[in-house]
């Protein structure tokens, strides 16, 4: 599987809710049904946009800034 926009490893997937005017960016994972989410890679993930009048979720998961020290 490749993003759908490049040939890159997707590291992420888009979602649409057409009837709610919605679209989710979710962590890429095993189960991605064709035509229901787009994978995407990590450069073009970081580039979406939602259409207007649309709001987009992102629920991709972050990583973290700083780590934290354990005793």
């Amino acid at each position: 599987m490749t993003c759908v926009r490049c040939s890159s490893t997707p590291t992420s997937s888009l979602t649409y809710a057409y009837e709610r005017r919605e679209a989710w960016l979710v962590d890429c994972g095993n189960s991605l049904e064709p035509g229901t989410r787009y994978p995407l890679c990590t450069n073009h993930a970081n580039r979406v946009t939602a259409p207007v009048g649309w709001v987009l979720h992102d629920r991709r998961s972050q990583p973290t800034l700083f780590a934290s020290e354990t005793a």
